[in-house]
């Protein structure tokens, strides 16, 4: 039996294995933000600039890592984010994802952009899936997407409201990716490099936004996009708070906002209805001069009652408890889900459930935390 442990004992060897199997038009797709890219760095530094205070003489611990959010029990503070063209990363992401999350008993989010559809990758959450929405600007589109995510089993609605219109990621384009994908003898060239990755997306056929395709018909070819971008873009609209109240109103579960950075729009969206607020920088995705979510996180947590779940930068169980220590309820991870797959496949995503809660017990014995409610307590002030 392979000791993942001793092999890939961090997040950071998952990284290093997955980019081997993974061809470079992919990786720059999933690791690229945009601009100079200094937001992945700014959210490194701001985290690494959080310390907790160590607690001694407690005797003997037993850490616990369950958590209550939006009325469910988990028995760890974390899951998996919402990633665009998932299956792109890897083959039949997205249901290896849903499934291995509902094993854990953690949340699944679908992003509306991904290679599978709410019904194909509905089965495995279990009743209890995110559906991540980018805004329809057709009401009939809208009212579709949302029946067909209810019905599918995701009972969470997130609409993210930080992608107003396409970023560049400057680096995706050099890297040759194209929306729809379409594979070049240069790209060709990358992808015999990677068998695994070649054989099974070969198995699943080329990766295409299938929930949006339905709804794009001839859009595709009328529209003006960057090349990096996709029909995705032509179906939306940036929304307002009136598009807010009426998403509001027509969907009857949970309802979360992601990408918010400001503490101000946090005090405005309490009184809109939404159950919980994402804090949230695309991690660089989209603007190059946002804030580390960390630095954002304590600002927004004064102004609003309401549970906050963060992203952006998380690299590590210490990383989940510093977002927990600074005002977060819930944390979310994107790209390391896709570093487990591409490092392991089918097997990834479950080891990494197992290296984050080794993790996060390993540093509460540290601190001496018995639970993640001790947390805010012990860090220490510091301007992150």
């Amino acid at each position: 039996m392979v000791d993942l442990f001793g092999r890939y004992p961090a997040i950071s060897d998952l990284k290093r294995a997955a980019r081997r199997r993974i061809p470079l038009f992919v990786w720059e797709y999933l690791d690229s933000a945009t601009g100079a890219e200094t937001v992945p760095q700014r959210n490194r530094a701001a985290l690494d600039n959080v310390r907790l205070r160590p607690s001694i003489l407690h005797g003997e611990l037993t850490p616990d890592t369950a958590t209550t959010f939006l009325g469910r029990e988990y028995p760890l503070p974390f899951g998996v984010a919402p990633v665009g063209m998932s299956g792109l990363i890897w083959p039949d992401a997205e249901r290896l994802l849903a499934r291995a999350a509902t094993d854990a008993g953690l949340p699944y989010a679908l992003s509306t952009v991904a290679t599978q559809t709410p019904e194909t990758v509905g089965p495995h959450v279990d009743g209890r899936g995110w559906f991540q929405i980018y805004p329809p600007r057709d009401p009939d589109v809208r009212a579709d997407m949302l029946h067909r995510a209810r019905n599918s089993g995701f009972d969470t609605l997130v609409l993210t409201v930080d992608v107003p219109a396409p970023s560049r990621r400057e680096r995706q384009t050099r890297g040759g990716l194209v929306q729809p994908p379409r594979l070049t003898p240069r790209l060709l060239a990358q992808v015999a490099r990677c068998p695994v990755w070649a054989l099974g997306t070969a198995r699943m056929g080329m990766p295409r936004m299938r929930l949006i395709d339905g709804y794009a018909g001839d859009l595709a070819k009328s529209g003006t996009l960057p090349s990096n971008a996709h029909v995705g873009y032509l179906l939306r609209t940036s929304p307002d708070w009136d598009y807010l109240r009426t998403l509001r109103d027509a969907w009857d579960g949970k309802l979360i906002v992601k990408g918010v950075l400001n503490a101000d729009d946090a005090a405005r969206l309490a009184d809109t209805g939404v159950d919980a607020l994402w804090v949230s920088n695309h991690a660089g995705r989209q603007f190059d001069g946002a804030p580390a979510t960390i630095t954002a996180l304590p600002a927004i947590r004064a102004a609003t009652s309401l549970p906050l779940i963060m992203d952006s930068g998380i690299a590590g169980g210490l990383d989940i408890m510093r977002a927990l220590a600074m005002g977060a309820d819930f944390v979310m991870l994107g790209r390391a889900w896709h570093y487990a797959l591409g490092a392991l496949g089918a097997d990834g995503p479950a080891h990494l459930v197992d290296l984050l809660r080794a993790d996060m017990v390993a540093n509460m014995h540290q601190i001496g935390a018995a639970d993640l409610a001790d947390l805010p307590a012990r860090a220490v002030d510091t301007d992150c």
